[in-house]
């Protein structure tokens, strides 16, 4: 489809080529000669240097760890502070930032159970007994489980964490579907432990979607990453905050003396260790073994951590499944950083069995998949570990491929706990059901409905979370707000689009002559901007230009999929954009119509899921081309450089409220066809317009809600003038969003004395340019100087 478009306009622009007179280039540019599709050749550029990026990141992260090497003592204590400072950061980005509920666990009683003197009980096994349990972590999220108690005294509490698509019953042998010899939690049981089993929402798709709207097939474990990622959560967040409130349970039972009231009295004995002292440990498989890996880097008590079937994907963020995503990660840790905040406790890493899952896009979700990685792979990071830390070598356990946490990881991991203990060789057998077992399902659906539920409370609560974020601002006078807006724009450009730190390269404009067509002419020009990266768009030049005179420019921007030929060329008709570029050449503005990268469809999509765990976007890179763009714009000589507005339709239009923002060479911005109640249109559950439900998952922002929706962003456009263009029948978002949300825009600037400078237009028609309101608003303040 590509090729042909090109082709067609190929020929369209060949038709229009003048015979003599026009110059074949731009003066003060080389001559341009690249061929093939260009948008294709920049996003291929923005890869190259992301993976040029990934890899130097590795180096960058140690600086981030001021260690002491003039000795063992120092390095330790240096490590120590090293590591506190970077568990603050990584709590930060996986979201594990709620105050946890007091610790409160309650048996759960299946229906159908025996007496009340065995209440939640559903099994005994060899020295131990089985119950379903509930705890609650906070704002009506509970974690849900199975609790081992052994019939003694406890030697040691663990926390044992299955992967995703285990049941607690499959992992302790309860329920079929695991092999008796990787039903790891019953082996800590039989030595003697308290052991807590928390179940965690798979990685189907049964519930996702909502029929109502839009049914769809990516994961439940996605639909959580796209509404936690807005809110500044993480699915994984979630999990490790549901295993610290059991730690925290753990905690007040073993400080709590001979009984609490949580426990029926039938189970003082076994619930309750009394007033000795045993210790905390966590091990996970899995998508568990990443949650203990993360609590254990992120939670001290924990003085043994086992992790397998986890360690080693880290680097190859873009593969894994989205869920894994984790905003700036690899800025700041790889799986050895996070290693050395566990350190000198226990690590034991077993590079046994790890979970094999695929995603694909075929029905909306985003493709990704889980693999093992090789040995290479976890021996070099391992080896980065012990490279810089001889002193603190972690274990290392390879394993063959069906292992599990075997006997001799276990007996490795609670030797840890407690030192005289000893795990048998063999398992012993199955726990025997006394009861009716929990409905895996619905406990399913449970647990990712309480999550997803409180994903949309956060979003309720982000209006609030936004004023407190703003109310530093000083509002006393529009010269006072825009001093202050500084801050605020410095956090905009690091926290939600991402800063490449690298310095752009001189321009080296070329260009070549497109079309000339009733004296209106349009030139293809590319600058350069990074080694690898490049801004290219249509120039187009209005007739009758006088020597020596300044015009001013309109930049104008495409949507999704689109090309800078869809609004600058006169032979194409667009539905949406109506050649808008060379119509605003035609009433004498200079148009400059970029190509962005959001092009290709899944292709740019996974270049962004580089860029998102290096704390980059695609307006990383979109930031610096319009840069160079208006750098560019304002050296030429019949431009006026202090009269160079934009206007940008969909994709563009967001590209309307993020550029300007931070852009200062923009005089004004236009919002066409994608001003909303942005926070909603990503996160809702219950709404037709979501993006929740659909295809898009570039969409969502890290943190955006808590601190920046459309109407703020507007206001890091301010004092500058800023229209919205809307047609009633966009089914972008419904009139009701966009007036609620520009409302809050209009009121900033008229609040500060700037009313006059911001404006919407409604239009009865659909997702287009209709380019009335708009033209007149960019003639009233770009003709004051007048051309």
């Amino acid at each position: 489809m590509n090729f042909l478009r090109c082709a067609v306009l190929l020929v369209a622009v060949g038709c229009r080529l003048p015979a003599d007179g026009a110059p074949a280039r731009l003066p003060g540019t080389a001559p341009l000669d690249w061929q093939g599709d260009l948008a294709a050749r920049m996003v291929e550029g923005i890869d190259r240097d992301l993976d040029r990026r990934t890899l130097l990141a590795e180096s960058h992260r140690r600086d981030l760890w001021k260690l002491d090497a003039t000795s063992n003592a120092a390095s330790f204590q240096s490590l120590l502070s090293s590591a506190e400072t970077n568990r603050a950061r990584l709590r930060g980005i996986l979201g594990v930032v709620d105050p946890r509920s007091a610790p409160a666990m309650r048996f759960v009683t299946p229906a159908g159970s025996g007496a009340p003197g065995t209440a939640g009980e559903i099994a005994r096994g060899p020295g131990y007994r089985v119950f379903a349990v509930e705890w609650d972590v906070f704002r009506g999220v509970a974690g849900t489980g199975l609790l081992l108690l052994p019939e003694g005294e406890p030697k040691a509490d663990l926390i044992a964490v299955p992967d995703c698509d285990w049941t607690p019953e499959q992992a302790v042998g309860l329920s079929p579907g695991v092999p008796a010899e990787q039903q790891f939690p019953r082996r800590f049981a039989e030595a003697g432990c308290r052991v807590l089993v928390p179940a965690l929402v798979d990685r189907g798709s049964r519930f996702a979607g909502n029929p109502n709207y839009r049914t769809v097939k990516h994961s439940q474990r996605e639909t959580l990453w796209r509404a936690a990622y807005e809110v500044g959560r993480h699915p994984l967040g979630y999990e490790i905050q549901t295993v610290l409130a059991a730690a925290d349970w753990f905690d007040a039972t073993r400080a709590a003396g001979p009984r609490t009231s949580s426990w029926p009295k039938t189970l003082e004995r076994i619930g309750n260790p009394g007033s000795g002292r045993q210790e905390l440990g966590i091990v996970g498989h899995g998508e568990g073994g990443l949650v203990a890996f993360y609590a254990g880097a992120l939670d001290t008590r924990f003085l043994a951590v086992g992790v397998c079937g986890a360690f080693g994907l880290t680097p190859r963020q873009a593969e894994l499944p989205i869920y894994r995503n984790v905003w700036s990660l690899l800025d700041r840790f790889g799986d050895a950083e996070v290693s050395a905040m566990i350190l000198p406790r226990a690590l034991l890493l077993e590079h046994g069995a790890y979970p094999i899952a695929a995603h694909t896009d075929a029905e909306g979700g985003a493709p990704g998949h889980l693999w093992r990685p090789s040995t290479r792979e976890v021996d070099a990071e391992e080896r980065r570990v012990t490279g810089w830390l001889p002193e603190m070598a972690i274990t290392l356990i390879k394993a063959s491929e069906d292992t599990v946490c075997d006997w001799g990881t276990a007996q490795r991991l609670f030797r840890h706990l407690s030192p005289t203990g000893e795990i048998s060789r063999a398992l012993g057998p199955a726990p025997r059901a006394t009861g009716p077992l929990p409905d895996a399902t619905a406990r399913t659906r449970r647990l990712y409905m309480q999550i997803l539920e409180d994903t949309q409370e956060l979003v309720r609560r982000s209006d609030a979370a936004r004023r407190e974020y703003w109310k530093p601002a000083d509002t006393r006078s529009a010269d006072a707000f825009a001093h202050t807006t500084v801050q605020y724009r410095g956090a905009f450009l690091t926290n939600v689009l991402g800063v490449l730190a690298s310095p752009a390269l001189p321009p080296n404009p070329r260009s070549r002559l497109l079309y000339e067509t009733n004296g209106i002419r349009g030139y293809e020009v590319v600058l350069d901007v990074l080694p690898d990266v490049f801004a290219q768009g249509i120039l187009v030049l209005p007739r009758d230009m006088k020597p020596g005179e300044r015009r001013p420019v309109v930049v104008c921007q495409h949507g999704l999929e689109g090309r800078p030929a869809d609004v600058a060329d006169p032979g194409i008709e667009s539905p949406y954009y109506h050649r808008f570029a060379f119509r605003l050449a035609e009433r004498g503005y200079v148009t400059f119509s970029p190509q962005n990268p959001y092009v290709g469809d899944t292709r740019f999509r996974q270049v962004l899921r580089k860029a998102q765990p290096l704390g980059l976007t695609l307006w990383s890179y979109i930031v610096p081309q319009h840069e160079a763009i208006t750098s560019w714009l304002a050296s030429v000589d019949f431009v006026d450089p202090g009269r160079i507005a934009f206007y940008g339709l969909s994709y563009g239009g967001k590209t309307a409220m993020r550029v300007p923002a931070v852009v200062p060479r923009y005089c004004l911005s236009i919002c066409s066809a994608d001003y909303n109640e942005w926070i909603r249109k990503n996160t809702s559950i219950d709404s037709p317009y979501s993006y929740l439900w659909t295809r898009e998952y570039d969409m969502p922002e890290w943190n955006l809600a808590n601190t920046f929706n459309y109407a703020e962003m507007s206001w890091l456009i301010l004092p500058r003038p800023f229209m919205v263009e809307r047609g009633h029948d966009d089914g972008v978002a419904p009139d009701e969003w966009v007036a609620h949300e520009f409302a809050r825009t209009r009121r900033q600037y008229v609040k500060l004395g700037l009313g006059d400078r911001t404006e919407i237009e409604f239009f009865d028609g659909p997702h287009s340019i209709h380019g009335a309101g708009t033209f007149q608003f960019l003639d009233r303040h770009l003709r004051s100087k007048g051309p």
